[in-house]
């Protein structure tokens, strides 16, 4: 069965709130001050995505209104296995397990883009899930400096 562009915006953006749900979850969770920190960054990032959405889908933007950037792909979350969350986490697995779920929401929106011939619809599903591998990105590279922090020998 076909989803209209309506209802995929729908899905898309309920997916934002609950990855927006799922962030505040662990900012909850943890005692790490710098780690809520950068997990309400993150939190904030998902519910401007929402706000994304909801706007393209009332017509007030264009496919054109989120920008590409390259993405370094560290490939983290494909190789090391998803710890559970729980109020002693370490930052480490906290970043490991946000970049599991970044790289969930980066699979959700290829897929989804790549039901769709060229259209603006696939291309702003493109565009959301480059933004995701963005995040996935940053989170990678918080975990490998807090799970690997340099020393004083280089």
């Amino acid at each position: 069965m076909q989803k209209t562009v309506g209802e995929i915006l729908d899905m898309a953006i309920k997916r934002e709130e609950v990855a927006y749900d799922f962030y505040m979850d662990i900012m909850h969770k943890v005692d790490d001050a710098s780690v809520k920190d950068t997990v309400e960054f993150i939190a904030g990032e998902e519910k401007k995505h929402k706000a994304f959405l909801v706007n393209y889908k009332e017509g007030k933007f264009g496919a054109d209104s989120l920008r590409m950037a390259d993405v370094v792909e560290y490939r983290l979350a494909e190789y090391l296995e998803e710890p559970e969350i729980s109020k002693t986490s370490s930052s480490e697995e906290v970043y490991l397990v946000a970049s599991h779920r970044e790289a969930r929401s980066h699979q959700f929106y290829s897929e989804l883009a790549n039901l769709h011939g060229d259209s603006h619809l696939k291309s702003m599903l493109l565009k959301m899930a480059n933004e995701e591998l963005k995040h996935k990105e940053k989170m990678e590279y918080l975990y490998s400096n807090a799970a690997f922090p340099q020393t004083s020998g280089g």
